[in-house]
């Protein structure tokens, strides 16, 4: 697997690729510090996957995942990144990256990102996952109507959109557009992060 990193910390990126560089199944054939470089390596070396920083200095790690897309480049895309914010977490998960780790994360979980992404899965942090959860039970959840509510519920109890529209006796068309503002609202992506999301609300709110 061939592996590009992109930091603008030089003893990051050089640590990093020394670090990688000691698994046999990786090989880092480049490192670079801005948008601009890591863009002309994406295009020259062609790389499986692509480990880059959120924040290089005064520029967005994402503006190379937005660019590569353009010109549907076939790398994978992590992000490693200190930032703990939701908000860059949702950011990022809007750009279709393939995942999104922690700097704190032991050496161990960075492989198993790496691994899992190259599979073609993606790899969201743990702990961004359950911050995710709980931010947007608290924010998010009372934006859904009533309907948006009892169709989530349902979702969580593992049914299909056939099976809520029989069980609500509504269309399974009012189904699936039912579901697609559930995952807008929520910022989710997919049934199972509803279906975790659903198995994580706090009883008072399902009433």
């Amino acid at each position: 697997m061939k592996i590009i990193i992109v930091d603008d910390h030089p003893l990051v990126r050089e640590g990093l690729a020394l670090y990688l560089n000691m698994e046999e199944d990786i090989e880092v054939i480049g490192v670079c510090a801005n948008v601009s470089e890591a863009l002309s390596m994406l295009k020259s070396e062609k790389p499986d996957l692509a480990l880059i920083d959120l924040k290089l200095g005064k520029e967005c790690g994402l503006d190379i995942v937005k660019s590569a897309r353009e010109w549907e480049c076939s790398s994978k895309f992590i992000i490693l990144t200190s930032s703990t914010s939701y908000e860059d977490f949702l950011m990022t998960v809007k750009c279709n990256v393939d995942g999104y780790i922690l700097k704190e994360a032991l050496p161990e979980e960075l492989l198993y990102a790496i691994r899992l992404v190259s599979c073609g899965r993606r790899y969201y942090d743990p702990k961004l996952m359950e911050y995710k959860l709980h931010y947007n039970e608290n924010n998010f959840y009372e934006q859904l109507t009533p309907r948006e509510r009892e169709v989530l519920y349902e979702i969580g109890r593992g049914l299909s959109n056939q099976q809520i529209a029989k069980k609500l006796f509504i269309t399974e068309s009012t189904v699936k557009k039912h579901v697609g503002q559930i995952f807008a609202k929520l910022g989710l992506k997919d049934r199972t992060q509803a279906a975790l999301y659903a198995n994580n609300i706090e009883p008072k709110h399902i009433n």
